[in-house]
């Protein structure tokens, strides 16, 4: 038996194939093969078309099928994981009716910032763990105010998860995971926050069908199976945004249990298991893949915009032309540990929630041009989007989180041994490094919904540690760099 997860990111679609018996991955792929492109139509804003999600997992699926040779009637189950946040709003007939805002897209700021003002701190923390803050309901404000034509005509609104499962199946319907990445779980309630969409003006009849996390969403159609290559009636057993789906990969699901990725935004992302909340809203709090109301399972993340997208930006355009991520590495290890005294803020990739929603841009201090070079540049860019991290984790740890181990896959920036060396130094926790990916934990995850796995301990029994990074014996050069950095910061935050 075979399980078929897909991750939707915003860069690009991946699919994996995995085994029941054995839990390796027999077949992964992801396309486009080049970052797939993010529409800015002004400074702030993101989006992008849903179609091309799905065509780049047909694109995904026929090139797993193809190198595992594994028959469609032998994949059990579907999991999905995707990038959280983002808007899909279709008509009654399931018709797109603009392309999607997504998670970067800072234009719902004031409209949270506005709601968390008048219905008062007391009321949004103490029900949605959160401010209203940048999230797919303020989203969904912006259009009502500004489209409101196209609004009018909306039918349901979907995540960008939901929406492929919806194109999957033809059901539309979400979980509380999904609902909190909204920030419409009300966590006193136990359901849907009608408090701030009466604020919103939103119906809730506008919000899809609340399921459990696991368990069947759907069946795949007919249609989308002919489309796929795959068997009609596969269902779909699971579905959770990107980073709590990360954390499920990495077998992190109790209370001080921590997660981090790093793609082209970063994370880190703890396991909580009451009720508590950052009073500034610093962090955001979600709904984990396990959590019940009586048994809360709370993931706690920092969530940096400015990961990988920087680190990108640095490739195209200051290393040498044509150079690798793996070469650029090897050009940031001939700077020392703290870049010789440079600087960066790697915040230029929208509203940062971390600084209280605040957009202040990416900025580089303390450059002399008699000293440093490219690698000194290079390696401050990592530096920075590390510091990022544990700006965000002094606030989890402020909330009573210890943070002493980070399980992270051996992915994207964790792939650089300048990256994950510099977040054990400053961090003064140990990493492991795990093989695996959100394709694969989905597959996993679509394996417990369906009851293949009687638990996620059986699901991950077959977890494969790579290594573990300690912090460095001396600590001192890094320390003193956050230090640094987080002066600069918070200079810049008061001007």
């Amino acid at each position: 038996m075979y399980l078929l997860g897909f991750d939707i990111g915003s860069s690009s679609v991946k699919a994996a194939i995995v085994d029941t018996s054995t839990g390796e991955c027999v077949a992964s792929d992801f396309y486009p093969k080049s970052e797939a492109p993010i529409k800015a139509l002004r400074p702030g804003w993101a989006e992008q078309r849903p179609d091309s999600w799905w065509e780049y997992l047909k694109d995904a699926t026929s090139s797993v099928l193809d190198a595992s040779g594994v028959a469609p009637a032998d994949i059990k189950a579907i999991g999905i994981s995707y990038q959280m946040h983002g808007l899909v709003a279709v008509d009654r007939d399931g018709n797109v009716l603009r392309d999607a805002i997504i998670w970067c897209d800072s234009r719902g700021v004031p409209y949270g910032d506005r709601a968390f003002r008048e219905l008062g701190a007391e009321k949004c923390l103490g029900h949605l763990l959160n401010s209203p803050g940048n999230f797919t309901a303020s989203k969904l404000a912006w259009v009502r105010e500004n489209e409101p034509e196209l609004f009018s005509r909306i039918y349901k609104v979907m995540l960008p998860g939901d929406y492929i499962a919806f194109r999957l199946t033809g059901e539309i319907c979400t979980n509380a995971e999904g609902l909190s990445e909204y920030m419409l779980w009300d966590f006193r309630e136990n359901g849907p926050a009608r408090f701030l969409l009466d604020y919103f003006g939103i119906d809730v009849g506008m919000l899809p069908e609340v399921r459990d996390t696991f368990g069947e969403q759907g069946r795949l159609t007919a249609s989308a199976a002919a489309e796929l290559g795959l068997a009609a009636g596969t269902p779909v057993t699971y579905r959770a945004g990107d980073q709590p789906n990360n954390a499920l990969s990495l077998n992190v699901f109790e209370p001080g249990e921590v997660a981090s990725t790093a793609g082209t935004s970063g994370v880190v992302y703890g396991i909580n298991g009451v009720l508590a909340y950052d009073t500034y809203s610093r962090v955001n709090n979600f709904a984990h893949v396990n959590h019940t109301a009586p048994a809360p399972r709370i993931g706690v993340m920092t969530c940096i915009n400015g990961t990988g997208i920087l680190n990108s930006w640095i490739k195209r355009n200051v290393a040498p032309e044509g150079i690798s991520y793996a070469d650029m590495n090897r050009l940031a290890a001939q700077a020392p540990a703290g870049s010789a005294g440079v600087t960066i803020l790697p915040f230029g990739n929208g509203a940062e929630r971390v600084l209280e929603n605040r957009q202040i841009g990416c900025s580089v201090h303390g450059v002399n041009f008699n000293i440093h070079n490219r690698s000194h540049i290079i390696r401050a860019a990592q530096e920075g989007i590390v510091f990022s991290f544990m700006y965000g984790m002094e606030i989890m740890e402020e909330m009573g989180m210890e943070i002493k181990r980070i399980h992270a896959g051996h992915a994207n920036m964790f792939l650089s041994d300048i990256f994950r060396q510099t977040l054990a130094t400053v961090s003064g926790a140990a990493i492991d490094l795990v093989d695996t990916d959100g394709a694969m934990g989905a597959a996993k995850g679509a394996g417990i919904g369906a009851g293949i796995y009687s638990s996620p301990k059986e699901a991950f029994s077959t977890l494969r540690s790579i290594m573990e990074i300690a912090p460095a014996a001396d600590r001192a050069p890094v320390v003193e760099a956050y230090g640094r950095w987080k002066e600069i910061l918070e200079k810049q935050i008061k001007d």
